[in-house]
């Protein structure tokens, strides 16, 4: 008889899934200094569109996220049984299980492997509240783990290292609070809403740095932070383009271009810029050597090749583009020593704490106001123009530098100061003449 009930079970469970089934992603992390394997403290994902975040605390390295597709499932309100994520997830050794009881009451607990396969299903008489399960698994590298009580039931999938001590399966009750337990903001990873589409950042945290990266995911994907800083960039120490060498910076989980761009022909700064086919570009006060020191001033239109996509290359080279105002976000949260990646102080004007100083040159500021250059980023006072009407201004005072983030009537650029330790983010008519940093793909 639990033979037939268990397969009608599972024939209804998979009847419904067909209508409202609900998917998941996994989104596995690591690190890496150079090419040196390090050891994640944390990992704090954001979701930039819904809003929201949630953090994964080393071991646990893996975050499962449930996208819901077909007809929505209905949830009864009010207090239900919750099977609550284990910690730590991917297992290595063993791991807690928590579920939580409306009322007391009989609760059949079943743990099967990747194929249906039963490994455990035991019964307990439980009480109203929070109760902690120790599971250590055998062989398998994915697990299901659902409680029954009642017509109600809940499940999560526990995923294993690959490695894992045990040869047989066990699972042991460990006991009961009242409240939920607060090993792991559990409910918080489930309560992270994520739907297909939403742009997501991540930010991995490693002794004192941060690095971060920004993601579309729609595939389950492995993604490495990296937290090299202030040196070439792995693998690809030089860019060859136009007839010119650039030199790479590392910073963190982004590889910059080392230089302003410096690409084109040089018009007045009296001439607007025009979609023919040819890159044009101001150097300050029309003389061909400030390019050479400087790089190049140019209309965001033209930077952009005349198109509106944020992350376009522009005219960066390829494998390179022209950086967003989220990118630009990360960078300035990565130098800051107060405000890290992620935080709402990066959403204003004049931000942060003293990363402006730590992304300016260490020469060539007005009164000595030179930068510390701390991360190799080194941004150069070169100034702006207002083309098509004429006139320079700025040289030795201000770093004005493109984002690709705009459209055709204004666009996102990033201001250095000479006597400013912060930084400005502003925006722009798209006719101000700015320099332009490629950052890779």
């Amino acid at each position: 008889m639990k033979t037939k009930l268990f397969l009608s079970v599972l024939s209804l469970a998979l009847m419904l899934s067909a209508f409202g089934q609900k998917p998941t992603l996994e989104l596995t992390f690591t690190a890496i200094d150079s090419a040196a394997y390090v050891q994640l403290d944390s990992i704090k994902v954001m979701n930039l569109t819904q809003e929201g975040d949630t953090v994964l605390y080393w071991p646990d390295t893996v975050l499962v996220l449930d996208y819901q597709v077909g007809i929505t499932e209905i949830h009864n309100e009010g207090e239900n049984l919750q099977v609550f994520q284990n910690y730590p997830n991917p297992v290595k050794d063993e791991t807690t299980l928590t579920l939580f009881l409306p009322e007391e009451g009989n609760v059949n607990l079943v743990i099967t492997d990747i194929l249906g396969r039963q490994v455990i299903n035991t019964e307990k008489v439980l009480e109203r509240g929070f109760h902690s399960f120790r599971f250590t698994p055998g062989n398998g590298k994915i697990f299901f783990f659902t409680a029954y009580w009642k017509s109600a039931s809940s499940s999560i999938k526990i995923l294993t290292a690959g490695n894992v001590s045990g040869l047989t399966n066990s699972l042991d009750y460990v006991g009961s609070k009242d409240t939920e337990p607060e090993f792991k903001s559990t409910k918080d990873t489930q309560d992270f809403l994520f739907t297909l589409g939403d742009e997501l950042l991540y930010i991995g945290y490693f002794d004192t740095l941060q690095s971060g990266k920004l993601d579309t995911p729609e595939s389950s994907d492995t993604h490495v932070f990296q937290f090299a800083t202030n040196i070439p960039c792995p693998g690809t120490p030089t860019v060859e383009y136009e007839g010119q060498v650039y030199n790479t910076i590392q910073i963190c989980g982004q590889c910059w271009l080392k230089e302003n761009l410096n690409v084109g022909t040089m018009i007045q700064e009296t001439q607007q810029m025009t979609d023919n086919e040819l890159i044009e570009k101001y150097c300050y006060n029309n003389e061909e050597d400030s390019c050479n020191i400087y790089g190049g001033l140019y209309q965001w239109n033209e930077m952009m090749q005349y198109v509106e996509a944020q992350g376009a290359q522009g005219i960066c080279p390829d494998g390179w583009h022209v950086p967003t105002d989220d990118e630009w976000k990360i960078l300035e949260g990565t130098v800051d020593s107060q405000y890290g990646i992620g935080d709402n102080e990066w959403n204003g004007f004049d931000r942060g704490f003293d990363a402006g100083e730590k992304l300016k040159s260490t020469y060539g500021w007005l009164y000595n106001c030179n930068g510390t250059d701390t991360f190799g980023f080194t941004g150069l006072p070169a100034g702006s123009c207002y083309g098509g009407s004429g006139g320079f201004s700025w040289i030795s005072w201000h770093a004005h530098i493109w984002s690709s983030s705009g459209n055709n009537t204004i666009g996102w650029y990033r201001m250095l100061a000479h006597v400013f330790n912060k930084i400005r983010r502003d925006y722009s008519s798209v006719n101000g003449g700015m320099s332009v940093r490629c950052i890779k793909d």
